[in-house]
């Protein structure tokens, strides 16, 4: 039975609020002219606090409509399709963002009427058609998909909703240069680094937002503006999770343990870098470029992205010493350790301090303002590699 549309909508706008800023009128209107059902499949598996969860419109339709408005992200892809959703179990390969996440990331982004939007993500086809509203016409909204599958849905979504933005399956890495320029750029997957394409293909005064994954546990919103030099600068505003940029992304940790890496233990509880707060994390990722990941087990592994060869596992052990294997000739355990205590060095500085620059050179962490850099600039390394 289908719910009372406008009660439904109301109630998941007054749960945001409850735990944000009032939110803006615009993206109130917004959430109300663009329902969320119409871009969710029929089965889908929700992100709830008690874990993953299926849901059937056909089979239970009460619990997918509270759902669809609910808090949730909804999962509509496993493992690039090749698991069935039913499954439940898989890699999250595209979703439908929770409407906290959406609204938090077009609060950040403030698309105004009349602005030029590049989105890279399409997913479902929510946040494309959220943003034709907010900008009042569809034309000005250019929406790049890297799954032909998901985009194919896509497109049948918005066709159904009667929104026609542009379309582009392909890799957002790139941006979309006939589209250009653009005053806004919102993006619906993390990323380690930030492409240039995206600021090269901004207008000056023109805002990014991005979730930006640094390598570490924590991940966060990135909010950059361009300036005229072609350069673009911002902070961290706050905290979310996407699923990775397909390009940015892989799933192994390196390559095979040959027998010739070193073993060793070590005074350093590893639980302190595993639990590090977000600025330790950004520090550590900043002066080392290193990806850490825990398995099921609660091991954490050590990644160089720009060498398979190069990857370490610390373990934890409550009853004796804990040790670090290491492959590669990269002291990787030590560099994360002395990029931790250089964090406490500074402060301990929080996650509200930190900012980014980004250029043709690549981008840069910063401490408090652009004038002290934190670590080399970086730019992306092999992609595929093996992080997700």
């Amino acid at each position: 039975m289908t719910p009372d549309l406008d009660l439904a909508i109301d109630g998941m706008i007054d749960a945001i609020s409850e735990t944000r800023a009032p939110i803006a009128d615009a993206i109130i209107d917004a959430l109300r002219a663009v329902p969320r059902h119409r871009f969710v499949p029929h089965v889908g598996v929700a992100l709830t606090e008690a874990g993953p969860r299926l849901i059937d419109r056909d089979s239970d339709p009460e619990a997918w409509w509270a759902t669809v408005y609910g808090p949730s992200a909804i999962v509509t892809q496993l493992d690039m399709g090749a698991t069935d959703i039913r499954d439940v179990e898989g890699r999250y390969t595209s979703s439908n963002s929770s409407p906290g996440t959406v609204v938090d990331l077009l609060t950040q982004l403030h698309p105004e009427p009349g602005h030029r939007v590049l989105e890279v993500g399409t997913g479902t086809g929510w946040t494309a058609a959220l943003l034709a509203h907010l900008v009042g016409d569809a034309s000005r909204v250019t929406s790049v998909e890297v799954d032909p599958a998901v985009a194919e849905q896509a497109a049948k979504n918005l066709a159904a909703a009667g929104v026609h933005p542009h379309l582009i399956v392909g890799d957002g890495a790139d941006g979309r240069p006939e589209g250009a320029p653009y005053d806004r750029v919102h993006v619906t997957c993390a990323v380690h680094t930030v492409p240039y394409a995206w600021v090269e293909q901004c207008r000056p005064g023109a805002v990014i937002v991005t979730p930006y994954s640094p390598g570490f546990d924590s991940d966060h919103c990135l909010r950059l503006v361009t300036t005229p030099d072609g350069s673009a600068i911002g902070r961290l505003p706050c905290d979310t999770r996407y699923m990775m940029m397909r390009s940015q992304s892989a799933t192994t940790p390196g390559d095979p343990d040959d027998g010739s890496g070193r073993r060793f233990t070590t005074e350093l509880d590893p639980r302190t870098i595993t639990y590090a707060p977000a600025g330790a994390d950004l520090v550590i990722s900043a002066l080392t470029g290193l990806l850490m990941r825990l398995d099921d087990d609660d091991r954490m592994f050590l990644l160089d992205p720009g060498d398979p060869g190069h990857w370490g596992v610390a373990i934890y052990e409550p009853d004796g010493e804990s040790w670090v294997y290491e492959l590669g000739d990269r002291h990787l355990w030590e560099e994360v350790t002395r990029a931790y205590f250089q964090w406490v060095s500074l402060g301990e500085p929080g996650l509200e301090r930190f900012g980014m620059s980004v250029d043709r050179e690549g981008q840069r962490l910063w401490l408090d303002t652009p004038r002290t850099p934190i670590g080399p600039r970086r730019r992306p390394a092999c992609q595929g590699l093996g992080i997700s």
